[in-house]
């Protein structure tokens, strides 16, 4: 199972695309609202989370992701039930990915530190002691992340291959014709 984590405020192409392209890859994705059934993305468009905060069974999950958008990012770090969902998973070695500007909830938990990681450009000062690489996505382990809306779509084949394989994601890419 991946949780995706949407609060008031998210970058909706930041979730969107990679929900629906795990969903093409067969895995099984549930949005969760921390600010109830339906959270308002940064764009002013709502969507309806198949989950509130609280009923997250953490004892199915796989992976935890975060989508950036600065308000959104803002309604995670002040959620301790969302922080303390990304600390579970990541003490449980589950995947753990976070986009724009979502990675520097990672640093905030120490989960980045040490970490090759990505994220949207500004935001390199808030990420501690992690070590910066300029890339669409990156995988360090059980670590994933995303620099940015534009990015979306690599960030999604990342998260894809970590669950399902290259091969798996190679398909889904030729599927939504990436050139």
């Amino acid at each position: 199972m991946v949780y995706m984590l949407l609060g008031t405020g998210f970058e909706e192409t930041e979730a969107v695309i990679p929900i629906d392209l795990l969903r093409r890859a067969g895995v099984t994705v549930a949005t969760v609202g921390i600010n109830g059934k339906v959270i308002t993305g940064s764009h002013g468009i709502p969507v309806t989370a198949d989950l509130e905060l609280g009923q997250m069974d953490l004892t199915q999950l796989d992976m935890i992701v975060l989508p950036g958008g600065l308000k959104g990012v803002a309604s995670i770090k002040g959620s301790p039930a969302a922080l303390e969902a990304v600390r579970f998973a990541w003490e449980n070695h589950k995947f753990v990915a976070a986009i724009c500007a979502a990675p520097t909830i990672l640093a905030m938990l120490g989960i980045a530190e040490g970490k090759s990681v990505t994220c949207y450009p500004g935001c390199e000062e808030q990420m501690g002691g992690a070590h910066m690489v300029c890339a669409a996505a990156v995988t360090d382990g059980k670590l994933i992340t995303g620099a940015s809306a534009g990015c979306a779509v690599p960030f999604a084949l990342a998260l894809i291959t970590a669950l399902k394989g290259q091969e798996e994601a190679n398909r889904v890419a030729e599927q939504i014709v990436i050139r």
